[in-house]
């Protein structure tokens, strides 16, 4: 059974830092390359959202008897196998998973044009996250 008290805070999270991050959606690339705090702000808050999305997924699939993914991005996938995820979603969360694996194990150096195209494009996806939850929440 899903814990969907636990669901609803870790979704009160993901809209905490997403208000927090939407102060940066202005941004200019070259302020941003040119000051590391900025840099480590927006980083580490978009690494939250997506952990939170990934903590929710991981919730969501416990508590449905769905099987045990095999890596975060495959969280994602079966949402998708699920119909919680539009395909559509489903794209944007796994790129979002696989920037995070970027920040995270710092396999390379995070683009800050990616960066800025998340911040300027790309947050709304976090929302249609999680109204995909809570419609799945209210079947």
């Amino acid at each position: 059974m899903v814990d969907i008290t636990l669901v609803l805070r870790k979704i009160s999270e993901l809209e905490t830092c997403k208000g927090q991050i939407s102060e940066f959606s202005g941004v200019a690339l070259g302020d941003y390359t040119s000051d590391w705090k900025t840099q480590r702000i927006v980083e580490r808050t978009m690494q939250i959202m997506i952990e939170s999305c990934v903590d929710v997924a991981n919730h969501i699939i416990s508590g449905s008897g769905m099987r045990a993914p095999t890596s975060y991005s495959d969280t994602f996938k079966i949402l998708f196998d699920g119909h919680i995820l539009d395909s559509e979603l489903f794209s944007a969360m796994e790129r979002m998973e696989k920037f995070r694996n970027i920040v995270v194990h710092q396999y390379e150096e995070v683009n800050a044009e990616i960066v800025i195209g998340i911040l300027r494009k790309h947050l709304g996806d976090f929302d249609r996250f999680r109204d995909a939850i809570l419609t799945y929440l209210r079947r």
